[in-house]
């Protein structure tokens, strides 16, 4: 699954010359953390967020170890009175063709709640929440199922012969069966459908009819796996 299949599109955005009084209202009228700021060619050029009115509102006065750190090596917040004086910048944004496992560890590795999506040139073109990626966390076997059919082994893995490998999906746990060429397949399946939004545990018995990678000796008839999520 891919940023672009749980994004929302229809996008609220602020200017840098918008007040923060203005962006106060709109996160509070809209319900929402925060903002993507852009500029007139609709660039993303930063993010304003509810932390970033926060830090403005608590003042110098009040900074100790990790905020006057930040004080002293961001824009002066307490100062600020526009959106691009009190946003965080550059903005941590994604691509919408990237998969939403990949905006998951992004997230968590910026320990951010959303992400503009843009396009190649950075123009905004949606945004993804971690509401987002919970909702499309909850999808249906079937769902599930033909993701895996679909996208990893047709698509990403090439799979020459239709039904090589066998899926089947109970409750988010995924058992894959079949034989593959090599065992780079066999190993890539597992990685790949592991990743899969929806998957909880998933068990592997698919065999290879040849191990390509010379890592370790394991015979082919030998090669159930098995991995919780």
């Amino acid at each position: 699954m891919k940023v672009r299949d749980v994004m929302t599109t229809d996008v609220v955005t602020v200017r840098p010359e918008t007040s923060l009084k203005d962006v106060a209202a709109i996160l509070v009228d809209r319900r929402i953390s925060g903002l993507p700021v852009v500029d007139e060619d609709g660039r993303v050029i930063g993010v304003v967020s509810e932390g970033d009115l926060l830090f403005k509102e608590r003042g110098p006065a009040e900074q100790r170890g990790v905020l006057a750190w930040f004080s002293e090596n961001w824009t002066a917040k307490p100062d600020a009175r526009t959106a691009g004086e009190a946003m965080t910048a550059p903005a941590v944004t994604i691509a919408p063709w990237r998969q939403v496992s990949g905006a998951a560890a992004q997230m968590l590795d910026a320990a951010v709640n959303r992400l503009p999506v843009v396009d190649d040139e950075g123009r905004l073109v949606g945004i993804v929440t971690r509401a987002d990626l919970v909702r499309a966390f909850v999808r249906s076997d079937a769902a599930i199922e033909e993701e895996i059919r679909d996208e990893v082994l047709a698509r990403e893995l090439l799979l020459e012969i239709p039904g090589a490998v066998t899926v089947v999906v109970e409750d988010g746990k995924v058992t894959l069966g079949g034989t593959v060429s090599t065992r780079t397949q066999a190993e890539l399946a597992l990685a790949l459908v592991a990743k899969v939004p929806g998957v909880t545990e998933l068990e592997s018995s698919i065999k290879w009819r040849e191990d390509d990678t010379k890592r370790r000796a394991v015979s082919p008839l030998d090669a159930g796996m098995r991995l919780g999520i």
